[in-house]
């Protein structure tokens, strides 16, 4: 009996320390899930991670062009350093005075080149005339002075006679000129003969040729 008993009791401490031994093979099995699920977490977040460029260009891209260029200018007046306003002034003054050393380089290089191909030029042929040039006789007429008084200036009274075309009555007709006389010769009551100029005064358009008879 004692035999049997010493053989049962190490079977009982056996069998807890088979017991005691089950469960590690679970831990170990249970071990990787963790692992797996970091390594699952480190993929995702690498794929997150080539993804959020694509994500952040996205935007930019749908933006409009006139919603970029005002982004672009917000950044770059955040990164301009404050300045003073004589400090702005001064540098608005030297970039005016830079435009305008450019600009007067280049209108002097256009002259210059301007010059050059009016030298290069052939000589332009004279244009024709547009209005053929007026050939004529300037109109001669007799009258009798009826005035001299103003100073290189006789009034002369011209005396017109002729037939009408539908009636053939003689019309008599007559009209006062002023011409000028430079040596004031005729005098009130002389028959003169005058001739067409150019404009002398505010009235006078013609001048003395003689004087064909004398007053009595």
């Amino acid at each position: 009996m004692a035999d049997e008993t010493e053989n049962e009791t190490p079977q009982d401490q056996q069998e807890p320390a088979a017991a005691e031994q089950a469960p590690e093979p679970a831990a170990e099995e249970q071990a990787p899930e963790p692992v797996a699920e970091a390594e699952a977490e480190a993929a995702g977040e690498e794929e997150a991670a080539e993804q959020a460029p694509h994500a952040a260009a996205e935007p930019e891209e749908q933006l409009p062009p006139k919603e970029r260029r005002r982004k672009a200018r917000s950044t770059h007046t955040e990164a301009r350093p404050s300045r003073t306003p004589e400090e702005r002034h001064a540098e608005r003054v030297a970039e005016r005075r830079q435009k305008a050393v450019s600009r007067r380089a280049r209108r002097l290089s256009e002259r210059a080149k301007a010059a050059e191909r009016r030298a290069s030029a052939p000589a332009a042929e004279p244009l024709p005339p547009v209005h053929a040039a007026v050939e004529g006789t300037r109109r001669v007429r007799q009258g009798v002075v009826v005035s001299d008084k103003a100073e290189k200036t006789i009034t002369v009274r011209i005396d017109v006679a002729r037939r009408h075309r539908r009636y053939e009555k003689i019309v008599r007709s007559s009209s006062t000129v002023h011409a000028h006389d430079e040596n004031n010769d005729a005098n009130e009551g002389d028959v003169v003969r005058v001739i067409e100029s150019r404009p002398l005064s505010r009235t006078k358009r013609w001048a003395l040729v003689d004087v064909v008879e004398r007053a009595r």
